[in-house]
């Protein structure tokens, strides 16, 4: 069951679903205008936000903000109308590519023989959607190039292009006065290749990147709000994997062995899958 949240004063969010792939999706509340982040994976999707943010008595978005490309993060766009939506150059270029697709079964499926899609998402697509492909790609209104700040009222939001290996079109929203930063799914890895990955230069770039926002609160739109203590874990591990990648030339043995040992404890399970990711990245 999906539920809305809030952090803070001006900052609202909708709990993600895994079986459909459905992220987060935010709600930034100025005293002037709204800000959604993200436009969910479908038109229901997408109203069921603004279904619970009208029960809390919240006006529907002025803008929206698109963070990357995938299909989860833009279908619900056709769902908002009269919300100026907004991506970078970038996004918009890949969402463009899609608008001559297909959403059967035998359209997705082919795209997954090609390589074009990848199994996760077909199979998450039939699941949200049904028999029932009401997709409709829409491109939004507005697009710019490295950053982009917004003035709400009271409330100031930074979109920033990041990158990284999920998505190289990836932005995030930092939440000036609250201290949020939307991280969507920068930190996570390249899911579109044939096996999925994390490559060094692209993740300590990311991840620079970051650091160098003043935030306490981090959003992971596939898993919850987080604090700076647990951002700061998470990146110190791939930090850390990242450079025995590089000294063991992607040797996943090596680097586990290293990495056990500067820890004193075996792996957990994300250390090990992370360590494959690394791997996969050097050797693509």
């Amino acid at each position: 069951m999906q539920e809305l949240k809030r952090i803070g004063s001006s900052f609202w969010y909708m709990t993600p679903v895994s079986e459909t792939d459905r992220p987060i999706l935010g709600m930034v509340v100025g005293k002037d205008r709204t800000l959604m982040i993200d436009a969910g994976n479908s038109e229901s999707h997408a109203n069921l936000f603004l279904e619970m943010l009208k029960k809390h008595n919240l006006s529907r978005p002025d803008l929206m903000v698109i963070t990357h490309w995938h299909w989860d993060h833009i279908f619900g766009l056709s769902a908002l109308k009269n919300v100026l939506s907004i991506s970078s150059s970038e996004t918009k270029k890949e969402i463009e590519k899609m608008t001559s697709y297909k959403w059967t079964d035998k359209a997705l499926d082919e795209r997954v023989k090609e390589g074009v899609e990848i199994d996760f998402c077909a199979t998450c697509i039939k699941k949200e959607f049904g028999d029932q492909r009401n997709i409709h790609i829409q491109l939004p209104s507005l697009t710019f190039d490295k950053q982009l700040e917004i003035n709400l009222g009271n409330v100031t939001c930074l979109v920033k292009h990041v990158g990284g290996d999920h998505s190289q079109d990836s932005v995030v929203v930092y939440i000036k006065e609250e201290k949020i930063l939307f991280l969507s799914d920068c930190i996570y890895p390249d899911i579109y290749s044939s096996k999925r990955n994390y490559t060094t230069g692209r993740t300590l770039a990311l991840i620079e990147e970051l650091e160098k926002f003043d935030a306490q609160i981090y959003i992971l739109s596939h898993w919850k709000p987080i604090s700076r203590d647990e951002f700061l874990k998470e990146v110190q591990m791939l930090k850390t994997i990242g450079i025995y990648t590089e000294k063991y030339k992607g040797d996943r043995e090596k680097i586990k062995l290293e990495y056990k040992q500067s820890l004193d404890r075996e792996l957990n399970e994300d250390e090990l899958e992370t360590v494959e990711y690394f791997a996969n990245g050097y050797r693509l």
